[in-house]
């Protein structure tokens, strides 16, 4: 009596969990929301992209049949007194059944491992984008709770708030004066730490006008969920306004200002007409013992490297004197 009731639900289960996970998954783009990895405005966002769909369909093509037949061998199969589907106890093996579910596998593994890798070589952070502008730096450190963002070429800084160029590359130089955090703008590309005694360097480039979302994708303690800002890229004359005003309007960030921004807590967009000189580079180098330099990621603090080289000169000068 209780046998037909136990083969339906385990039927009508899985089926309406199924249901349920896809109807999470796509109801926000019906509703009129959007997957802001899946909507890129950069050439480093939409190679990321790329790579997840061809992923997706990858291990979709493996995982949709093996759904399917799962529900369908526990629809033929169950048990039920006038089942016609062919009843084997004694059966083993299927050199057919076997060749199929090896095979197709390891060649969609073997496609994807190419995938992977090819795009992982074309995407590494510290790779200059092909492109006929010069790109702009943009130093970041992350601060508890707050992001601190200087200009070294325009001589200017902000907490908060980030404004580029479009259609032009942008090179972020990171490091962090806090524990280790992540930074991240997903439309325009993956997330990097940010690391104390590092400086890191990322490669991204807005192809549109627009505002865009960014913010710290690492635990980094109690208000770690208020370190968002805005990305606003612009064209470059509204750029180059804007750094003007920015100059004319803003008072400079002192080595004592910082000092105050350091201290734990959240902050207000704020704008600096200029900042200390080397800041950067002793942020990097804040926590170096005994002579030994930070740690520099493909050259991409060049200040910072050239002291480690400069310390390691003048090591190598002293030997030799002594000798």
């Amino acid at each position: 009596m209780n046998k037909k009731p136990r083969s339906l639900a385990r039927i009508i289960i899985p089926v309406v969990l199924t249901l349920v996970t896809i109807a999470l998954i796509v109801w926000p783009m019906l509703a009129g929301g959007q997957y802001v990895v899946l909507d890129p405005k950069g050439p480093i966002g939409a190679s990321q992209r790329d790579l997840i769909v061809i992923s997706t369909i990858l291990c979709a093509v493996i995982i949709v049949p093996v759904l399917i037949l799962s529900a369908v061998i526990v629809w033929r199969y169950r048990d039920k007194p006038d089942n016609k589907a062919a009843y084997e106890p004694n059966w083993s093996h299927s050199t057919k059944a076997e060749v199929i579910w090896w095979t197709v596998p390891i060649i969609i593994i073997g496609i994807l491992a190419i995938v992977t890798v090819r795009y992982t070589y074309d995407l590494e952070p510290s790779k200059p984008l092909a492109s006929e502008k010069a790109p702009v730096t943009i130093q970041v450190s992350s601060l508890d709770w707050k992001w601190l963002f200087m200009y070294p070429e325009q001589g200017i800084a902000t907490v908060n708030t980030l404004n580029i160029p479009a259609d032009r590359p942008v090179k972020f130089e990171l490091t962090a004066d806090s524990p280790m955090n992540s930074f991240w703008i997903p439309q325009l590309g993956g997330q990097i730490y940010t690391m104390s005694g590092m400086a890191m360097t990322l490669y991204l480039q807005a192809d549109h006008e627009g505002q865009y979302w960014g913010s710290g994708a690492n635990f980094t303690g109690e208000h770690f969920g208020k370190m968002r800002f805005d990305v606003n890229a612009t064209s470059d004359e509204e750029f180059e306004n804007w750094v003007r005003e920015v100059k004319q309007n803003s008072q400079e960030l002192t080595q004592e200002g910082y000092d105050a921004l350091t201290q734990p807590g959240t902050s207000n967009v704020a704008y600096y007409s200029a900042f200390p000189e080397g800041l950067f580079q002793n942020i990097v180098t804040k926590y170096v013992v005994d002579g030994n330099g930070a740690h520099s990621k493909h050259g991409s603090s060049s200040e910072a490297a050239g002291a480690n080289q400069a310390t390691q000169e003048s090591n190598q000068d002293e030997d030799k004197s002594a000798n």
